[in-house]
């Protein structure tokens, strides 16, 4: 169900999600043309405050989208984080949310058009994973090659990335599977269709490199700092062969939306006993505490959304 007093941002106005509208012939809806952010906030109930997570480094890598793809943006860092903490506030939001940051390019042009570039911005609740994981994913190898930099890079986000991701993920689903993982060119593995990949051998932390068409993940990259520096796993970047995913003692996907899945099975393979692995949990456990709030050590990666009292 859609709740229709949500309020969105779109071309400088808070509206309505039923006010807010694009051009049916502009170029983000006939050709995807368009790069986004999926921004979570997580909600400190003892300091009664939202956090944003890594807020600056996801406009980093979304300038970088809009570098990429000849997106001229007229907006800059400080007013993009300007917009979105007013349409949370907007919202009045006091619990976990998303939020799809998306610059488009609106008008009549083409598949090949730069401008004019607008931006919305629509936040929307979304509660964290409880802790501990009960359930974990089961997964196949999908048929399907994950997109590679010779033709469409996956390091950036960028809307027509995902059709890629979904022949991959409804190919999973009518095999039986809950997602995908993809190899890539090479045949090494890439990732999921909307999430990077850990695996556990012994005390490593294994997860391909971004050479390996991966999305360059600010998920991705806050486990490896977490793991290294917190629970004194080694972390690996390299080539995963696929026969290594069926001996592996435990696997993950993560990122923004899905923050951390447990895999069980890959194939016909499970992956350990079957069930939430030990150091995943730990994993979950200590990244749920950075995002909101509860480490003073990582509070230079949250925002609060909420003047401080």
């Amino acid at each position: 169900m859609v709740n229709k007093e949500r309020r969105i941002w779109l071309k400088g106005n808070i509206l309505k999600i039923h006010e807010a509208k694009i051009n049916v012939l502009s170029p983000t809806a006939q050709f995807g043309a368009n790069v986004f952010e999926g921004i979570r906030c997580y909600w400190n109930e003892t300091l009664n405050q939202l956090y944003a997570f890594r807020l600056d480094d996801h406009y980093c890598r979304l300038q970088n989208s809009a570098k990429l793809f000849r997106l001229q943006c007229p907006y800059s860092v400080s007013k993009m984080k300007e917009y979105l903490i007013e349409t949370i506030k907007a919202n009045e939001y006091q619990e976990d949310i998303a939020v799809r940051q998306m610059l488009f390019v609106d008008g009549f042009g083409s598949w090949f058009s730069t401008e004019p570039v607008e931006m919305f911005i629509s936040p929307v609740e979304k509660k964290r994973v409880a802790h501990p994981i009960e359930k974990g994913k089961k997964v196949c190898i999908s048929s399907w090659e994950r997109i590679s930099s010779r033709d469409i890079s996956p390091r950036v986000k960028v809307g027509a990335n995902y059709i890629n991701s979904r022949l991959a993920k409804l190919e999973a689903i009518d095999r039986g599977y809950d997602d995908a993982l993809f190899l890539n060119k090479q045949g090494f593995l890439s990732e999921g269709t909307g999430s990077c990949f850990f695996m556990i051998k012994g005390n490593s932390l294994i997860t391909p490199m971004l050479t390996d068409s991966i999305l360059e993940s600010i998920t991705r990259d806050t486990i490896k700092k977490l793991a290294h520096s917190e629970l004194n796993l080694e972390v690996v970047e390299r080539n995963i062969d696929r026969m290594e995913l069926y001996i592996c003692d435990e696997a993950f996907l993560c990122g923004s939306a899905v923050e951390i899945v447990p895999i069980i099975q890959i194939d016909n393979y499970f992956v350990g006993n079957g069930r939430p692995g030990n150091v995943t949990q730990e994993i979950h456990k200590l990244y749920l505490d950075v995002v909101t709030g509860k480490i003073d050590k990582y509070m230079d990666w949250l925002t609060p959304v909420y003047e401080v009292k």
